[in-house]
């Protein structure tokens, strides 16, 4: 709740109206509430419900400390994120060691700020959180900390491989056979695509383009650096190894998607584990199947990658990004990969893979950012660092 004297501010479409200097006459209130859903729509969803909590808890603080929220004053804000990193989180069960765990990272301090600047901003207010002092003490609190970054280790071509291995013994199996054949395009697309999970969750059976030149093209209509949608073609080749080729792996997992469009579950089982078996019996040229004409999909929207049930039902609901964690977490404990090994990989492991394998091959980072979509070869950088440092590096000629 607002303190006594202080101005309510929403994000929600239409309630930032009041905070603005009122319309010309001829602007009717229908046309008001169209700006204001335009402006509404600037901001995911996701993004505004991340603001509002982060927002009701800057106002709770400043509640109990006798301090405004709007107009907030930067000391203010500097006092509330200084406080919040000093607080730590108490030891987990049966954990040894006397290692400080903070409760608050860096990061989550400063999306705090972004959100009390976002909430002033609305409101016509200046950004208190774009003040020195706040700057600073951010600064300060990143620097005291002095820790580097958890990021995911990137799965390589020759971990790809090692994960399709355990995945084959399944391919032709009922109804483990139809997770398998999801899962192996999964990890073959996603890799080649560099797609981020969300990316690749999103993705629907018209997003993909079979392309008889060029292999699969693959439309990406929104990302994290393309919130208005405006869509990239991100273009994956036929492969050399039938074992590695993403468009055979699509293709099989079409022609499943296909069997089973239209079809309730109870209505799947026989038609889909037939696909399944004839895929078995028919290894296609050379071992590659990916130059079989498939007819146009059925409904184009249906998502690429739905959850599957273990029962080898399809749905027609996508999968979630914390699924995709989980079918690397899954796919890497039956390939043998140690527990500490799983904790580090992620949906992002195929993402930093891809970087990671095309600076081994020798890709310049313009290359590499024709398909990843970033903006900046900087931030390419971090990942040959760290996941390829002999990559460009004089020690490889010191004839050691």
């Amino acid at each position: 709740m607002p303190l006594a004297g202080e101005r309510q501010v929403d994000l929600d479409a239409g309630a930032a109206v009041s905070e603005q200097p009122a319309p010309a006459q001829e602007l009717g209130a229908d046309a008001v509430r169209r700006v204001w859903a335009a402006v509404e729509a600037s901001t995911a969803l996701a993004t505004k419900a991340a603001y509002r909590s982060d927002w009701a808890r800057f106002e709770r603080w400043c509640h109990e400390q006798g301090q405004a929220s709007l107009p907030a004053h930067p000391l203010t804000v500097a006092a509330y994120v200084t406080e919040a990193a000093g607080e730590q989180r108490p030891p987990k069960v049966g954990e040894s060691g006397s290692g400080t765990r903070w409760r608050y990272s860096p990061a989550t301090l400063a999306r705090w700020v972004s959100s009390i600047n976002q909430f002033h901003t609305a409101a016509g207010l200046d950004a208190p959180g774009r003040a020195e002092v706040v700057r600073r003490a951010l600064a300060g609190i990143r620097r005291g900390r002095a820790t580097p970054p958890a990021r995911r280790a990137p799965l390589l071509l020759e971990d790809i491989r090692q994960l399709l291995e355990t995945l084959r013994l399944a391919f032709h199996q009922w109804p483990a056979g139809v997770i398998a054949r999801r899962d192996a395009a999964l990890l073959l697309l996603g890799f080649a695509t560099a797609a981020r999970r969300s990316e690749l969750v999103g993705l629907t059976v018209g997003d993909v383009a079979v392309h008889r030149v060029d292999g699969l093209h693959i439309t990406v209509r929104k990302s994290k650096t393309d919130q208005e949608a405006r869509g990239t073609v991100k273009a994956v080749p036929y492969g050399r190894d039938p074992q590695t080729c993403p468009p055979c792996a699509y293709t099989r997992w079409r022609q499943l998607l296909d069997t089973a469009a239209d079809l309730s579950p109870a209505e799947q089982r026989r038609p889909v584990m037939a696909a399944l078996f004839q895929q078995a019996g028919d290894p296609g040229v050379d071992g590659h199947v990916c130059r079989v004409d498939l007819p146009a999909p059925t409904d184009p929207t249906a998502p690429l990658f739905p959850t599957v049930h273990k029962t080898g039902a399809l749905s027609g609901r996508g999968m979630s990004g914390q699924a995709v964690n989980e079918v690397l977490a899954r796919r890497a404990a039956a390939a043998g990969y140690t527990d500490a090994q799983i904790a580090k990989l992620g949906g992002h492991s195929l993402r930093s893979g891809f970087v990671t394998e095309a600076f081994r091959q020798g890709a310049d980072a313009h290359a590499i950012m024709r398909q990843t979509g970033h903006r900046n070869p900087t931030i390419l950088e971090t990942y040959a660092r760290e996941h390829a440092p002999l990559v460009g590096n004089a020690v490889t000629k010191l004839g050691l």
